[in-house]
């Protein structure tokens, strides 16, 4: 029997222009966001800052409330801000067979609600989680180490628009064929052979989101929404280290769904301890059919070989890497590189690593600067950008955890350091790890085993190469073969530029030209830019586009003879 359609809000109606402009930008990739990005008192409201500040500090040092959540016992605190002291927060504990039973029970009215319900739903939890960004903005602070006015952008805003992007697609991609039609077929004798057919988008199962520690928000509503929206329960699964701010995306989901009339099981959160394995658990369990994970190239790697009940959509990592050709804007290209290198302490999934440099040098403005000139150069930039304590703070942000420590560490031992990393005093967190990038001068020939290995965080290394055209083969082989997520080339030489255009598609990856300001290599704009790809091996999905939402559902058909002479069409 057919589930009953639950009776709530219209949020189709409520949200239909806002979806369909959603969906139209999809498809012009011009500039188009609903969520304003500046954390302004003009924009979200005169006490939006200090409610939301309020809420994470109130939420401090007590259990997390999700109401009606199952599960028994609880996560112990185990969050610790970068920025010096425990956030001191337990979470509902749920068993990995617990969670999907829960999970799977709560999908048959979701199922049979179609995709513009879900769509209408889906768009208003987005509306809630824009209104509390400021608490989401804090909580990304403190469990990330990103500063503030970042962690409100990517954490919020950003995200927020990530989501609805695939919220658009999954919306479009189930609506591309009819629910109903007439089939009919003439026949040489009497009337035509008339069937009424149905067409019914059916979620493939339990949807597992393995979230990473550094953008836990940005990377993880893509995979939250396009699951959701296409008629699957999604458990998520937070990093042990970020877990409120998921937390709190859970909550709101929750009570949204609540409020449509649909059970809130269809999004769980399944928090763990460091060192449990709730995600290969949670992974492995047969009925968890799509996996959406962001994080480390070993774990996404065994995701990719053993889930294989699942299809599985991951953001690993790769060596991000900058030719540099020519330039005639020296002195823009390198405060463009020091910015990207030091933003957030380079603990983006798409901060430059190897920055690939002819010995001889390259042509610019203020002459040819040969590739130790250029670290050289590179390193003063570095240090103009990063000399005022206060302004350094807010680039860098913390550092994350200790395994970026530990990578900074080993990297002064490499190559030659050109400059070393160095501790910033942050004015408002005195307990916090702040650290300026490390850039150190490799060889092509001699160091290849040092630079066709990923290193997160802010570790880039200047690598001298024979020419232009070494650095473009070196691109080529070590993005096919290792992946990237960013690339960026800088030439004066529309020849170069076709060549390194060339370069990128033969290994798969998406390409930034000649940027020297205003819009950095690290920065994806939803709607516009896409994000990774699955044609190198950093990646099995992109962010977002049509595949990333196809598979999570297929579109089943029920028949049988017309019995009306009027055409069914819908």
């Amino acid at each position: 029997m057919p589930h009953k359609r639950p009776k709530g809000p219209d949020f189709l109606t409520r949200h239909r222009a806002l979806l369909e402009q959603a969906v139209t930008a999809t498809a012009r990739r011009e500039h188009w966001t609903p969520y304003p990005e500046s954390p302004s008192k003009t924009v979200y409201g005169e006490d939006a800052a200090k409610l939301g500040e309020e809420a994470f500090r109130t939420q401090l040092g007590r259990p997390f409330e999700l109401p009606g959540h199952p599960g028994s016992g609880v996560v112990p605190a185990g969050e610790q801000s970068p920025y010096g002291f425990a956030l001191g927060i337990t979470y509902p504990r749920v068993a990995p067979d617990e969670a999907v039973t829960a999970a799977s029970t709560a999908t048959g009215p979701w199922r049979d609600a179609g995709p513009d319900v879900r769509a209408g739903v889906a768009a208003e939890i987005l509306a809630r989680l824009n209104a509390a960004s400021f608490e989401i903005a804090h909580a990304v602070q403190h469990t990330t180490g990103q500063a503030f006015v970042m962690a409100f952008q990517a954490g919020g805003p950003h995200a927020q628009a990530r989501g609805l992007e695939a919220v658009a697609y999954a919306w479009a991609e189930q609506k591309r064929h009819p629910a109903a039609a007439r089939w009919s077929k003439p026949q040489r004798k009497g009337g035509p052979l008339a069937l009424d057919k149905k067409f019914t988008p059916v979620g493939r199962g339990v949807s597992l989101v393995i979230a990473c520690n550094t953008f836990p928000t940005w990377n993880g509503y893509p995979g939250l929404f396009a699951s959701l929206v296409t008629g699957n329960p999604v458990v998520v699964k937070p990093h042990p280290g970020a877990v409120l701010p998921l937390a709190v995306t859970v909550r709101i989901a929750r009570e949204v769904l609540a409020e449509a009339g649909f059970d809130p099981n269809l999004v769980l959160l399944a928090a763990e301890e460091p060192g449990e394995r709730t995600a290969g658990a949670l992974a492995l369990h047969p009925d968890v059919r799509i996996i959406d994970f962001a994080g480390s190239t070993g774990f996404g790697d065994w995701l990719e070989a053993n889930a294989r009940q699942a299809v599985v959509y991951t953001e690993k990592a790769g060596l991000n890497t900058v030719v540099l050709d020519s330039t005639d804007d020296y002195r823009g290209l390198l405060g463009y590189l020091a910015f990207s290198l030091s933003l957030y302490s380079g603990q983006l999934c798409t901060t430059p690593q190897n920055l690939l440099v002819p010995r001889d040098g390259i042509a610019t403005d203020q002459g040819v600067r040969t590739a130790d000139e250029f670290a050289d150069d590179l390193a003063g930039a570095l240090d103009r950008l990063l000399g005022d304590p206060a302004r350094a703070a807010g680039t860098l942000g913390a550092v994350v955890n200790d395994g970026v420590r530990d990578r900074l560490v080993e990297a002064a031992r490499v190559g030659r350091t050109v400059r070393a990393s160095a501790k910033v005093e942050h004015p408002e967190h005195p307990e916090a790890e702040v650290r300026t990038p490390l850039v150190a001068r490799l060889d092509a020939e001699t160091d290849r085993d040092t630079y066709t290995r990923e290193w997160f965080g802010p570790v880039s290394f200047v690598v001298g190469t024979d020419s232009t055209e070494h650095s473009l083969r070196i691109f080529r082989e070590t993005v096919r073969a290792h992946g990237a997520l960013t690339a960026a080339v800088h030439s004066t030489s529309e020849e170069v530029l076709a060549a390194a255009e060339s370069a990128a598609l033969d290994a798969g990856v998406h390409l930034s030209e000649n940027l020297t300001g205003g819009v950095f290599v690290n920065q994806s704009a939803a709607f516009s830019d896409f994000h990774g790809s699955a044609a190198n091996p950093a990646a099995s999905a992109t962010l977002s586009d049509p595949a990333f939402v196809t598979g999570r559902f297929a579109t089943l058909q029920s028949r049988r003879p017309a019995t009306d002479l009027e055409p069914a069409h819908a």
